[in-house]
């Protein structure tokens, strides 16, 4: 397997056919065309509930009316976005700042276009396990250790920095370099997020997306066979952890695609 921040894309496949592919993406960064997935995919599933549509299409709106008012508030939020934000934007020769996070809404566009399944795998809010998850990731955070270490989160972020530098890697040949200054800044963003839910909580979520993912390849199995490929894109950092979930082999959770056609999208 590629390095945790590396940039080829993480391929898992099922032992009772199909693939997943892993893509890794950076928060508001816009990717070039050689980073971009070039494997023919039939369904896309997004780590996300069905609720981020509803945000990204609020987000153009207010881009429309006001340029740059989404990076705006995330640089004024504060906290390790507002970090992340601030530190992305100025780098040279990346392409950063930009609302809705492009590389998803990119190849979510595509899958409207196409009239292709889109999967929602984080589970819908009547999920009792769900629920019970939600309830637990919100009592690790507000954890007085843990509040107390966001008084100090520049430094954390500074420190973790150092670390996550050494697992770079150069981007492909005709990409700027730069980018693995953005992938450096993303990995510690997710690390510091990470530490805030705790390792226990974070698995037992990773664990139950693997098995939705499964569902979701199975689905896509029933019209395209073994050759089935589902694309998923999801942050660089984090793909690692699902591929990891994935070779566990969790048993499969059936979910249900989403499947629309736009026919007035055009692919970026």
């Amino acid at each position: 397997m590629s390095s945790r921040i590396g940039w080829e894309d993480l391929v898992w496949h099922d032992p009772n056919g199909g693939i997943i592919v892993l893509h890794g993406t950076i928060p508001t960064v816009v990717y070039p065309r050689k980073l971009r997935p070039s494997v023919e995919w039939h369904g896309l599933a997004l780590l996300e509930s069905d609720e981020v549509v509803e945000l990204w299409e609020q987000e153009e709106k207010d881009e429309a009316e006001s340029s740059g008012v989404n990076l705006a508030h995330g640089l004024v939020s504060g906290g390790t976005m507002g970090i992340f934000l601030e530190e992305v934007t100025q780098i040279e020769e990346v392409t950063s700042g930009r609302f809705p996070d492009p590389e998803p809404r990119r190849v979510h566009r595509l899958a409207q276009r196409h009239n292709r399944p889109v999967f929602f795998i984080e589970p819908e809010l009547d999920d009792e396990d769900w629920i019970a998850h939600m309830i637990a990731e919100a009592k690790e955070v507000s954890r007085w250790k843990k509040l107390l270490g966001l008084v100090t989160v520049g430094k954390k972020w500074r420190k973790r920095v150092k670390i996550n530098i050494f697992e770079a890697q150069k981007p492909p040949k005709g990409v700027t370099a730069n980018l693995s200054s953005a992938a450096v800044l993303c990995a510690t963003w997710w690390d510091l997020n990470e530490w805030l839910i705790g390792e226990k909580i974070a698995k037992a979520r990773n664990e139950r997306f693997a098995a939705r993912l499964r569902g979701a390849l199975k689905e896509l199995r029933n019209e395209h066979g073994k050759g089935a490929v589902l694309l998923v894109p999801l942050f660089l950092p984090w793909r690692s952890s699902i591929f990891e979930e994935l070779t566990n082999l969790p048993e499969v959770e059936e979910n249900s695609s989403n499947k629309t056609s736009r026919l007035d999208m055009e692919e970026e």
